[in-house]
């Protein structure tokens, strides 16, 4: 069984002005979703395919998501 192991911290764009900015990422779901946290404000994001997009005060935010710090391979028990 292969379980991979993600950084807590990613970088969110601006798509309208192209401003980043680092956030805290919790709750992810590789290739379906992830939470956001910024200045204490939970943002829900969605992968669109090629990156989760959320928004928040009427912004649209992008991210690739946490980097991979490792994938870890164990035996499961059969």
């Amino acid at each position: 069984m292969r379980q991979d192991i993600y950084n807590d911290k990613a970088t969110l764009t601006n798509t309208n002005t192209g401003k980043a900015v680092e956030a805290e990422i919790a709750d992810l779901k590789e290739g379906v979703s992830l939470n956001a946290y910024v200045a204490n404000e939970k943002i829900s994001m969605r992968w669109n395919g090629k990156t989760y997009v959320g928004n928040m005060f009427g912004m649209e935010l992008t991210t690739a998501g946490p980097d991979l710090i490792r994938s870890v391979t164990t035996k499961g028990r059969y």
